[in-house]
């Protein structure tokens, strides 16, 4: 078959965008919600157009040729156009019916989510939001294939193909029960170093974090008694005990029965930040939503 545009039809581009993402015709057959033989219908059509086998079958699946791995970001970018182009001039929000899908981490969850979605029941009630777990290595994956559109994340675990924008600044404070016998005044440093902390870690395995980075610059060192890998049982964690923990500034607003002080030790922030995939950077609802986000996230600062 001779190449040229007269002869290209675009469902075939997305077929071969699917089967490079998914390297499987069963898995992309299901995401294409057509049948398997359709999609290797498909593929012979794509190496005859190409004058290339584009996929080698291997045990796990099939692997693309240099050819088909030279097709993936042109073929991204061709459909991210298209996708804009059949999008209406203008977004409304308050006539839209999407899903949104977020990636969040549970202190995004909180710090991020919740007031985003206070502002989006007002301004686009049609809207609905899912909410996923960041997962690190697939995300750039999952936010071209479009299974996320935007992921709450910091700058610094960023993949460098993504778009990204801050979103604020984030600081630590102490936080421990109400009826501590530590509540209502300030924490001194040995004090601070000789209570019992909770520590989060999204891993669930370390005993150290930023605030034991700080202490070792100035020569001591602090106990931490239990390692979690969420903020969401922190509350219930602390007032069953006497420990203590540090915490950022938005998950310790508003918690009830507790206390919340400044630390004895300066322990270095972070910046909250949200990215996305340059292939729906330009699209309008999506740029909505990311507006929203930021204008959200700001107003709690």
């Amino acid at each position: 078959m001779k190449a040229n545009l007269r002869t290209l039809d675009l469902n075939l581009l997305k077929t071969l965008d699917a089967l490079l993402d998914e390297r499987s015709v069963t898995r992309a057959a299901s995401r294409l919600s057509l049948t398997q033989p359709a999609v290797s219908g498909m593929l012979n059509r794509l190496r005859d157009y190409f004058d290339d086998p584009l996929f080698i079958r291997v045990p796990h699946g099939i692997v693309p040729t240099t050819r088909a791995e030279a097709l993936a970001a042109p073929i991204k970018r061709i459909l991210a156009d298209i996708d804009v182009l059949l999008q209406p001039a203008e977004f409304d929000p308050l006539t839209a019916t999407l899903t949104f899908t977020l990636a969040a981490t549970d202190y995004a969850l909180r710090a991020v989510v919740v007031p985003f979605i206070a502002a989006l029941k007002v301004q686009a009630p049609g809207i609905r939001v899912r909410v996923v777990p960041v997962g690190s290595d697939r995300l750039v994956s999952q936010l071209e294939r479009g299974s996320v559109d935007v992921a709450l994340i910091t700058p610094h675990t960023t993949p460098a193909e993504l778009h990204s924008r801050a979103l604020y600044d984030e600081r630590y404070v102490c936080m421990m029960r109400a009826d501590h016998l530590d509540a209502g005044k300030p924490i001194t440093l040995d004090r601070f170093c000789a209570l019992e902390h909770v520590l989060v870690s999204y891993e669930g395995e370390s005993f150290r974090g930023v605030t034991d980075g700080a202490l070792e610059n100035i020569g001591l060192t602090r106990c931490v008694a239990l390692s979690v890998s969420n903020f969401l049982v922190l509350p219930d964690v602390l007032v069953i005990s006497d420990m203590i923990a540090v915490v950022p500034s938005r998950i310790a607003e508003n918690q009830t029965g507790m206390f919340v002080c400044e630390t004895p030790v300066t322990v270095p922030g972070f910046t909250k930040s949200m990215a996305w995939h340059g292939r729906t950077h330009r699209n309008p609802a999506q740029a909505w939503l990311r507006g929203l986000l930021l204008e959200t996230s700001q107003r709690q600062a």
